[in-house]
This record gives structure tokens, C-alpha cells and sequence, in this order.
């Protein structure tokens, strides 16, 4: 994994030679059975270097817990490993959603790193990261808190964490989602351990 992280490190380098994007890796152990996929990172992910250490980290923390999942055993990543961002009316650095171009250009990357990992479920969070694998017509609202099949792994959509911050009424579906999952994930992990 080390020599990938360098790889996309002086591939964007050169890409973007001299502006100062942060590249953010993504953050867990090759061989996690779970891997969680969110957009890209954010102020504080860009400021710490890790993934989902913002508030909208705090907020899939929380409800991790809440289904009894460690995320000391999960992978997380983003599909756009900087920081995209644009300047607010009052004049401060502020995120804003990656362009369909950065998408594009991250996505061969993503899928090494999916390859890499070889995780058995994929977490998909926010319609960024559900559009990137399964297609434009893909819409988190239809397709949050079940399970499909992609190129032989279980992907389960779920709405970006920090959709709850804007939207506190997604609280009860979040819960639910990651219950789902984690119930699931359960029963076949104890399958597994029972052969």
C-alpha cells in the first residue's frame, strides 16, 4: 500500500506541479473485510492528513459505535483525494462537491486501491462515491441501505455523514442503514467462522 500512496502522490504532484494540494490516503489494513468510500476530504482531513477526522468523521464514529463496528478494523477512503474547494461570498476557502472531471481522474486510482484492499463490502458514502462505481443513475436516496452486487463484492449505499449535520431527520435512517449493515456483516462473519 505504501508504494501506491507514492505512486498517486507524484502522479498528482506533477499534475498539479505547483499549486498546494494536500493529498489525503486513504487509512486502514490491505485485507479489511469493510471498506468505506466517502468523497473527498475536507478541511480537517486536509489539515491532519487522515480521513474522516472532521465533523462529519465524528459523526460516522458515532454511528459506528452505535452498531458495535471498530473502525480500527475498516478501511476508509475517499474517491478524490484532495481537498476540492471554492471561494464563499464572504470570501473564505470553503468546500464545494468534486467535479465529475476530478472524479474521472481519481477513479482509476480508486479501483487499484479497491483491488488492493480486496475488501468484501464496500461502503459507498454519499451519491459521490455510489455514482463513481455503479453509474450516473445511481441516486443515494433510492438506493441507501441496501445491498447489490458489484464486480464480486457486496456494496451497500449510505448517505455522506455529514448529510445529518445539514439534515438532522436523516439521524433515524443513518441508524438504521448502519444497522442493517452491521447485522448483516455479523450473521456472515459467523457464518464464515463456523466452517
Amino acid at each position: 500500500m505504501e508504494r501506491f500512496q507514492k505512486e498517486v502522490t507524484a502522479f498528482f504532484r506533477n499534475l498539479y506541479e505547483g499549486e498546494r494540494k494536500v493529498l489525503v490516503s486513504g487509512e486502514g489494513r490491505v485485507g479489511a473485510p469493510v471498506m468505506m468510500i466517502g468523497e473527498a476530504p475536507g478541511e480537517q482531513e486536509s489539515l491532519q492528513g487522515r480521513p474522516f477526522v472532521g465533523k462529519a468523521g465524528k459523526n460516522l464514529d458515532a454511528f459506528l459505535a452505535q452498531a458495535g463496528m471498530d473502525r480500527a478494523a475498516l478501511y476508509v477512503t475517499n474517491v478524490v483525494k484532495f481537498r476540492p474547494t471554492k471561494v464563499s461570498a464572504a470570501g473564505r476557502t470553503v468546500n464545494r462537491p468534486p467535479t465529475q472531471e476530478e472524479v474521472k481522474l481519481f477513479l482509476p486510482w480508486l479501483l487499484r486501491e479497491i483491488d488492493l484492499v480486496a475488501p468484501k463490502y464496500i461502503i459507498t458514502l454519499g451519491n459521490v462515491p455510489l455514482k463513481a462505481l455503479t453509474g450516473r443513475g445511481s441516486v443515494i436516496g433510492e438506493m441507501h441501505g441496501q445491498f447489490i452486487e458489484w464486480q464480486g463484492r457486496q456494496l451497500f449505499a449510505m448517505y455522506h455523514p455529514a448529510s445529518v449535520i445539514y439534515n438532522p431527520g436523516l439521524k433515524e435512517v443513518y441508524s438504521r442503514d448502519i444497522a442493517t449493515f452491521a447485522c448483516r456483516y455479523r450473521e456472515e462473519t459467523e457464518k464464515e467462522r463456523g466452517k
